[in-house]
């Protein structure tokens, strides 16, 4: 099993899911090989909640890291879970369309996906100008 599915299913512990019931893990690698992981933070008001992988890359960037290789992505169910759409265009923010997103199907199985692959033609600064 990979290091960072590793990582993306053992931060589900640490989730906030009373309403869904569904925890989701992430763990987003650096290029330069640092890890860090973020967990999904349900709110009573839904539009309020933070997804596992906003929370990952906000550490991150926080932490001053702008170049991402990798990210697993986990759920309690290891249903192959992606990105959603609001998590794509948020990684398409800080991460190349080459970043590699592995989705845990369970069993060892494991889904792989480039950014570019799950949201082609992203709203870029490009896009805006």
């Amino acid at each position: 099993m990979d290091d960072l599915i590793d990582a993306a299913r053992e931060i589900q512990t640490d989730a906030h899911v009373p309403y869904s019931e569904y925890p989701v893990g992430a763990a987003l690698e650096t290029e330069d090989g640092e890890v860090f992981v973020g967990c999904n933070l349900e709110n009573a008001n839904f539009s309020n909640s933070l997804h596992a992988e906003e929370v990952a890359i906000a550490e991150a960037v926080k932490n001053g890291h702008r170049d991402f290789s990798r990210l697993a992505v986990s759920s309690g169910r290891r249903d192959g879970v992606t990105p959603c759409g609001m998590c794509r265009q948020t990684l398409s923010e800080f991460c190349d369309g080459d970043l590699v997103v592995l989705c845990d199907e369970g069993d060892g199985d494991v889904a792989e996906y480039t950014l570019e692959e799950l949201l082609p033609n992203t709203i870029s600064q490009e896009t805006l100008e």
